[in-house]
């Protein structure tokens, strides 16, 4: 070990998700500020479902009397690290549905922009899923998806990630569809900004294909949700990410999470820059 790096019991400890979430300052005017540890980060900047949580959790915090998320929309456009701010805003309210804005402000400038649509259930004839349930080795039939400790970008190690199907990063895999069983290690509170945080843990579904490392990167997020209010078992929730292309350095993906018991909770889009 070099003298410039620190010994393990040197390092600071990691910063749970209740415990950073308790440590957000939210002015009178609805100003949401915080100072991103550096376990939280993804390369040089703040992981993407942490920033889209933080700007869930301002609006959430800045406007009374919300009904159920129905959608979020977030386009990644700097890098946000160290201290970080979040405005929030109401863009439309209605009778029933609630439109509503954050822009995350980082040291170089607008890091992320979001949009959260809330909306009132309403008594409707349908009442079905349309989606097939996977059939998938449980979380505990299934191997860790990371081949060791310290091993992945520094937020993932706030995560318990088991691979049910598909490959890891970097193997130079055929498959473009990948699963993985998810759940944080340390206990979340309960609701959606939670479930947005974990949402964004899988890896591109590209990254499995690749040869080598190279960069990647989200560049907009879009997440419907599917149920008022999802609850699964023993905090695991399966996370789908399938690439429908790769070309002229962009991929498109399709992302669906299930609970536990294989009752689907969300359906998400992703955009991501490819540097290989």
């Amino acid at each position: 070990m070099s003298d410039d790096q620190p010994a393990a019991s040197d390092q600071p400890a990691p910063t749970g998700f209740a415990d950073l979430l308790r440590a957000v300052d939210i002015a009178r005017d609805g100003v949401a500020t915080l100072t991103i540890p550096p376990d939280w980060m993804q390369g040089r900047t703040t992981y993407g479902g942490l920033t889209a949580a933080l700007s869930l959790n301002a609006v959430e915090a800045a406007v009374d009397g919300l009904p159920p998320l129905r959608s979020a929309q977030v386009s990644f456009i700097g890098p946000a690290g160290g201290g970080v701010r979040v405005i929030p805003e109401i863009l439309r309210r209605g009778k029933s549905a609630v439109f509503a804005g954050a822009d995350l402000f980082a040291e170089k400038g607008l890091a992320a922009r979001s949009v959260f649509t809330f909306g009132a259930a309403r008594d409707s004839e349908f009442d079905k899923d349309f989606i097939t349930a996977p059939e998938m080795p449980p979380p505990d039939a299934s191997p860790a998806f990371f081949p060791g400790e310290n091993v992945g970008p520094a937020f993932s190690r706030h995560f318990e990630v088991k691979l049910a199907k598909g490959a890891r990063p970097v193997t130079a895999s055929s498959e473009h569809d990948h699963f993985l069983w998810v759940r944080f290690r340390e206990d979340p509170p309960a609701g959606m900004v939670a479930l947005l945080a974990l949402a964004d843990m899988p890896p591109p579904a590209m990254l499995p294909m690749f040869r080598e490392f190279a960069p990647i990167s989200s560049i907009t997020w879009m997440v419907n949700f599917l149920v008022d209010a999802p609850t699964t078992t023993d905090g695991w929730w399966l996370l789908q990410s399938r690439a429908e292309h790769a070309r002229d350095g962009y991929s498109s993906q399709d992302m669906l999470i299930w609970n536990a018991d294989l009752k689907p909770v969300a359906a998400g889009r992703q955009s991501v820059a490819i540097f290989a």
